[in-house]
């Protein structure tokens, strides 16, 4: 039962001391973050300012969460997909006097009724996984625009759309691209989206990934992490591809590249990492191997088109948690985890905290950036902008100096040397 007090809604509160014991250790685990928390908890540049956030619920999060409060921030949250909600960290955080509408396993309606109440606060800042928050007050609640100074996006599907949107001029407020960063896409995306993704499959399957053939379609930075991962584990990776250069790459990275009307012959396990709809449909089912099971990682859940694979299965039945067994029209048995949501969240507990560490340091300092931005009275132009490379730099660095790594400086003749035009050889 959803217990609601106060102004929260969560599955059960009585979930809060587990989901505590969990946000510690993450907090164990994310020195940025903690060293963030630390540096701006006495001055608190965040006060006076509403935050509304739509971003998985997980320990990591809640690092983040308590953070901008601590910062200053009046905070209201909701996750950002309807099975990535991990209830005892949502209890944890209602508990500690976070306002917050989530729970795992809820519908589309409950999904976006949890949106609206973040809104109902009239935030002057959004903070977004995926852009279903932004989406909803450009869509629905175009006067709330007029108090949000700025909000940020944390995944490439979100930025896609929402440089579309800026592109046709449609953006009623500036929003920073955290996902662009480097200290994001090349470290969360990658090794985060690739280790998280196979826990995920290993805890709905149990299965043995050495020997097995296993499908990744997509070689961006989420599916070539996955791809990376499925390769150590053993597994012979097959990538499907649209884009020749990702093809090319992935060919001279040891993997085999094919159609996925190919590699649906042959394939033991599929994950798509796509961000596209209709990446397994119909004639793919139809084909697949006795056993063969499928799932993805991409932030919506259209990538397997699921109305496909029922209207040619004549029977389906839970045999694991987050796994569906479907029995084909000719006896075959096709698995489908997660619902086809995000294999990593829904059937796991999403990337590790020592990567969320860097990418959650972006989501803060961004936030702050936009406030700084609006104090001064430089306010961004309503457009997706990009992390300065200062600030990505300065996260890396921390980062390496938490783990116990030394790196080496230029000298002031090096630096010269660079720009150095004369210089011949």
């Amino acid at each position: 039962m959803n217990h609601v007090v106060g102004k929260y809604k969560v599955k059960d509160i009585s979930l809060a001391e587990q989901g505590r014991m969990k946000i510690e250790w993450a907090e164990s685990r994310m020195p940025v973050m903690m060293a963030l928390r630390k540096k701006y908890e006495n001055s608190k540049p965040l006060k006076g300012y509403k935050i509304a956030g739509c971003l998985h619920v997980t320990k990591e999060t809640a690092v983040l969460i308590e953070t901008l409060s601590a910062a200053g921030a009046q905070i209201a949250w909701s996750g950002c997909n309807p099975l990535s909600t991990q209830d005892d960290i949502a209890a944890a955080l209602a508990a500690n006097g976070t306002e917050i509408y989530a729970w795992h396993g809820m519908n589309v309606e409950e999904f976006y009724w949890c949106i609206d109440r973040t809104l109902d606060m009239k935030p002057n800042l959004t903070l977004d996984d995926g852009a279903d928050l932004i989406f909803t007050v450009h869509n629905r609640f175009p006067d709330l625009a007029e108090n949000i100074i700025g909000g940020t996006e944390e995944t490439t599907t979100g930025v896609h759309r929402l440089r579309a949107m800026g592109a046709d001029g449609k953006l009623k407020y500036p929003v920073i691209a955290v996902n662009d960063a480097e200290t994001k896409w090349d470290f969360d995306n990658v090794y985060g989206t690739g280790q998280s993704s196979l826990d995920g499959i290993l805890r709905a399957t149990s299965i043995l990934l050495a020997g097995k053939t296993f499908v990744v379609a997509g070689y961006g930075h989420c599916g070539s992490g996955v791809a990376l991962k499925a390769k150590g584990m053993g597994c012979n990776v097959v990538v499907t591809e649209v884009k020749p250069t990702a093809a090319l790459k992935a060919t001279l990275e040891g993997m085999r590249v094919m159609t996925m009307d190919e590699a649906a012959k042959i394939g033991d396990v599929f994950i798509t990492a796509t961000g596209i709809k209709d990446i397994l449909v119909k004639r793919h089912f139809e084909v697949m191997k006795d056993g063969a099971i499928i799932c993805n990682t991409g932030h919506y859940d259209c990538e397997i088109n699921i109305p496909d694979l029922e209207s040619v299965s004549k029977g389906k039945r839970t045999v694991r948690t987050n796994n569906e067994e479907y029995t084909l029209h000719d006896g075959r048995k096709v698995y489908l985890l997660a619902q086809g949501r995000l294999v990593n969240l829904a059937a796991a507990e999403g990337h590790p905290s020592e990567v969320m560490d860097m990418s959650f340091a972006n989501q803060f300092m961004s936030q702050l950036r936009l406030v700084n931005e609006h104090e001064s009275g430089n306010k961004l132009s309503n457009d997706v902008h990009d992390i300065p490379v200062e600030q990505d730099q300065e996260i890396a660095g921390v980062k390496l100096s938490t783990l116990g790594y030394n790196i080496d400086k230029l000298t002031d003749e090096q630096i010269a040397y660079m720009d150095d035009y004369s210089a011949g050889t």
